[in-house]
């Protein structure tokens, strides 16, 4: 049953968002709209934003389960983004917020991991430098998030699907050269 109630307060939480920007959603709105009391949500949430937290890590959690081909990192991070994509306005909201910390740590978490395993799956049968892994996949997950944090500052207009997709055409095989590169670097 409680597991209920936190779904029923959070699926609530979601609706206002894709309604209104987050600094507008109070926890009377919240309580209104999914029909528990005051006290119900405090009992699960300290604030609003433990509530956001909440949502971001059951997304998060829910993202991670998504299962892709580690060789396609652009379906991986589609699907991964899944409720992002749902709810543009509710994350636009967020980006908009005083949460935009936890978007943020959604994004370095989905992305990253999903970024981590196709990069994993380039270096099978070479040995490249574990540093070198770890500094490709920071890179690629930073210039990822940070075009992600980009589209959503100049209103989310453009189709995130087909930038992604065109993104993974232009890259196609350069992370593999780079870790080519670190082993020969190694080697020499």
């Amino acid at each position: 049953m409680p597991r209920d109630t936190q779904q029923i307060i959070q699926a609530a939480f979601i609706r206002l968002l894709n309604q209104k920007p987050l600094d507008r959603i109070t926890v009377r709105d919240i309580v209104s709209e999914c029909n528990v009391s005051r006290n119900t949500f405090y009992y699960y949430y300290q604030d609003i934003y433990a509530l956001l937290e909440q949502v971001l890590l059951d997304e998060t959690e829910q993202a991670l389960q998504v299962d892709f081909t580690d060789s396609n990192w652009p379906e991986g991070v589609i699907a991964s983004a899944h409720f992002a994509l749902q709810n543009r306005r509710a994350v636009y909201h967020i980006f908009q917020s005083d949460g935009r910390r936890f978007l943020e740590k959604y994004l370095n978490r989905v992305v990253g991991e999903v970024l981590d395993r196709y990069i994993r799956h380039q270096a099978a049968g070479l040995t490249p430098d574990e540093k070198d892994v770890r500094l490709v996949s920071m890179f690629y997950r930073k210039a990822l998030i940070g075009m992600m944090m980009d589209w959503m500052a100049h209103g989310m207009k453009e189709d995130p699907e087909q930038i992604i997709k065109r993104l993974g055409q232009l890259l196609d095989g350069n992370i593999r050269r780079i870790l080519i590169a670190s082993v020969e670097n190694k080697n020499s």
